[in-house]
């Protein structure tokens, strides 16, 4: 469950459960040994949490980070944290709607 590619602790535990009509929905849950990326983890899992592998992939989530303002505030390594957070709930998507087809 640990996210690689942050350089503090980041663990993402992944649920699949399934909509009638067969589409996967991903709900996380997660943590982190640092504060302030513990309100990243939050954030992320307030956007992708309980939405449908679909709605996942198709969210903007730069544009999203941008109106948040997220990359003025934080440093680089915590970006790369934050973008390995999201590339890992994409890989669960893709893997998801894989398995699903």
């Amino acid at each position: 469950n640990k996210v690689r590619g942050c350089v503090s602790q980041v663990w993402l535990v992944t649920e699949i459960s399934h909509r009638e009509d067969g589409q996967p929905v991903i709900a996380y849950r997660g943590d982190s040994d640092a504060l302030i990326v513990q309100g990243l983890v939050a954030i992320v899992l307030a956007l992708f949490s309980g939405k449908s592998a679909r709605d996942i992939l198709d969210t903007d989530v730069d544009g999203l980070f941008a109106k948040l303002g997220l990359q003025e505030h934080l440093t680089p390594q915590r970006s790369n944290g934050l973008k390995s957070m999201v590339a890992r709930i994409r890989a669960d998507a893709e893997a998801a709607l894989a398995a699903a087809a």
